[in-house]
This record gives C-alpha cells, sequence and structure tokens, in this order.
C-alpha cells in the first residue's frame, strides 16, 4: 500500500485563508454523496479520518489530510447539492476557485458514481480542468452495486461521456474494499 500513515490537518472555510504548503495536493472533487469521504478512509485505510455521512452536501468545508508526511489529500466540498441555498453554493465556488488558483496542486481524483452517467456538473467540472490544463483521473465509485459486465458497460459510458479513455477511469469499491492497486498505481505516477 502506498499510503502509510495519514492526519487530519484543517479544515478552511474561507477563501482568503486557503493555506499554501510546500508539499504537493492531490485533490478529490464529486458532486454530493458520491462517496468522497469513504474513498478518503479506503485509500487512507483510517477509519473515520474523513467524517462520512449519508446525507449529501455535507463537506462544506475544504479539508486538507497530511499523507505519508510528504503530500496532502485535499477533500473539496460536493458540488450539484440542491438542498443549499443559493448564498452557500456562491460561498462553495469562491472557495473552490481560490483553492485551484494554488500553485501545490499536482492532480485531481473526480468521483463518479458508477451506477449513474455523468451529468452536466460532472461535465462542465471535467471542461474546466481541460481548460486550465489541471491534470485528472475518473474515479468510479460504488463499484459493488454492479456486475462485472454493467461495471464495463458504465466505464464506457462514462469515458464516452466525458471524452477520456476507459483505461483513465479508475473502479473502486470502498465497502467491499477494491481497486485498491489501481489508486496506489497513480499516486505513485503522480509523485514519482
Amino acid at each position: 500500500m502506498y499510503i502509510k500513515s495519514a492526519e487530519f490537518v484543517i479544515s478552511v472555510a474561507d477563501a482568503e485563508k486557503i493555506p499554501n504548503y510546500e508539499m504537493p495536493d492531490i485533490a478529490i472533487a464529486g458532486k454530493s454523496n458520491v462517496g468522497k469521504s469513504s474513498f478518503i478512509n479506503f485509500v487512507t485505510n483510517t477509519k473515520g479520518l474523513a467524517r462520512t455521512s449519508g446525507e449529501p452536501g455535507r463537506t462544506r468545508l475544504i479539508n486538507y489530510f497530511l499523507i505519508n508526511k510528504n503530500f496532502y489529500l485535499v477533500d473539496l466540498p460536493g458540488y450539484g447539492y440542491a438542498r443549499v441555498s443559493d448564498d452557500e453554493k456562491r460561498k462553495w465556488a469562491k472557495l473552490t476557485d481560490k483553492y485551484f488558483e494554488g500553485k501545490n496542486l499536482r492532480h485531481i481524483f473526480v468521483l463518479l458514481d458508477i451506477r449513474h452517467q455523468p451529468n452536466e456538473n460532472d461535465k462542465q467540472l471535467i471542461g474546466f480542468l481541460y481548460a486550465k490544463n489541471i491534470p485528472f483521473s475518473i474515479v468510479a465509485t460504488k463499484s459493488d452495486k454492479l456486475s462485472t459486465l454493467q461495471q464495463k458497460a458504465a466505464i464506457r459510458t462514462i469515458s464516452s461521456s466525458l471524452g477520456v479513455g476507459e483505461g483513465n477511469v479508475l473502479t473502486v469499491s470502498s465497502l467491499k474494499k477494491t481497486g485498491l492497486d489501481g489508486i496506489d498505481a497513480k499516486l505513485k505516477q503522480i509523485l514519482g
């Protein structure tokens, strides 16, 4: 396993207080309730490191986790949650936009629920990442909910919808603990 240690560092609510650490960031992005917190707990093998909730829209801050004492996993607020006020959505957008301006961002894992086609918010994020030349990988979560044949069809749909190769879609199940090898290999590639 690539990740040997993980610890929560800070939550940031104010765009002007985003830290500029001297280590690389790998961000975790995705719509509300896609499983970002479960993914962080799974890849770090640390139960409860990131707070999970069955209620969408719980991550409203940018959360930093120090990994192996040499890089940060950064949990971004989920997007697309309808029950949040427009003011709150604007605040999240400002916070996220400011984060994307940082110099330490190396890569983004964009999480999608494998059971659903990418929606307009997902496509907008991918378009933004392409436009800003920010490297990313697609991580299809909740793969345990589909058979192997259904997973293959879902990966084809995701890659076609987002204009990425099928090999660029990693599948994981935090529940069944599958897909970690692909994430480990990607982390090694990103960080050298």
